[in-house]
């Protein structure tokens, strides 16, 4: 017969008390359901615990040599039940996102400090990847949500939550296109162009929406991360087109961004999990948090 917690609770209530009247008390229990207690672990440690007469109740010699360690396993289970009390009221756990880096250097960190100041312990893994790796990851069940971007074909992943990220052109302040009240697709068409690598969420929006030019493009380099490319432009390479999201767009004082008049510079974002798997609690509350800025005024 196995031990269990109610039965370890009931012998260590009654090594207290000295008495199985105070101890059913403190138990809230029946007396006879006491007893039936303290002899089913009697049976199973195979040996009697306690020596009780009309007058008192005392530990045998085996009952002290077990008290304490029955003290510490009952710590130790109460513990492990109040840990895992905390996992399922998302009162505690460790939030695994994979997310682009355009959204991990601009709206995560404050809502990795909102999240703590509400849920003291919680814990984060964050991998800030380009939108192809986020959807890997989440796939591949190593971060439970991913932030990512542009069209999503994996039929693996169920989307949370869908929205837009509007691409703007970032150009030095004395460039020609920083004085125009307007920027359409054919400005940038005859313009030097530092754009994101191939593969990237936002090269395939302005592959796409630059398509329709028909003019052949000056790419003048493809770096991989934003702010390398904000530094080509800043050391006049051409202009770049990255999400107003960005904080790569307001890094760099000389520089300026300009909405580009044209409906298909906008990046599809979506939040995503594996469909079939369930999020720890504490990370359903942190989706909850992530919904609501993204859907925030920009």
């Amino acid at each position: 017969m196995d031990l269990n917690l109610r039965d370890i609770r009931a012998l260590v209530a009654v090594a207290e008390a000295g008495s199985f009247t105070r101890a059913a008390e403190r138990l809230h229990l029946s007396q006879p359901a006491l007893t039936v207690q303290i002899r089913r672990l009697e049976e199973a440690v195979g040996a009697r615990l306690f020596d009780r007469n009309s007058r008192n109740v005392a530990l045998t010699p085996t009952g002290r040599e077990l008290l304490p360690l029955l003290r510490k396993s009952l710590r130790d289970m109460e513990n492990v039940l109040r840990d895992a009390r905390a996992l399922g009221e998302g009162e505690s756990g460790t939030i695994r996102i994979a997310c682009l880096p355009t959204f991990a250097a601009s709206v995560l960190p404050e809502l990795i400090i909102g999240m703590k100041r509400e849920v003291p312990r919680v814990a984060f893994q964050i991998r800030d990847v380009v939108a192809s790796t986020v959807n890997a990851l989440v796939h591949n069940e190593e971060a439970d949500i991913g932030l990512t971007g542009g069209e999503l074909a994996d039929p693996a992943l169920e989307v949370l939550h869908a929205g837009v990220d509007r691409l703007v052109v970032v150009c030095h302040r004395e460039h020609a296109l920083a004085k125009k009240r307007r920027v359409t697709p054919s400005d940038l068409a005859r313009s030097p162009l530092v754009l994101t690598a191939p593969g990237t969420s936002v090269r395939a929006v302005v592959d796409a929406a630059l398509a329709e030019t028909r003019d052949t493009l000056d790419i003048t380099c493809e770096p991989t991360y934003m702010m390398t490319a904000v530094a080509m432009v800043r050391g006049g390479l051409g202009v770049t087109i990255l999400p107003e999201t960005a904080r790569e767009v307001r890094a760099e004082p000389e520089l300026v961004a300009k909405a580009i008049d044209h409906p298909a510079f906008v990046r599809p974002i979506a939040i995503v999990k594996k469909k079939g798997r369930t999020l720890p609690a504490v990370t359903e509350r942190f989706v909850e948090r992530m919904r609501a800025a993204l859907n925030a005024p920009r």
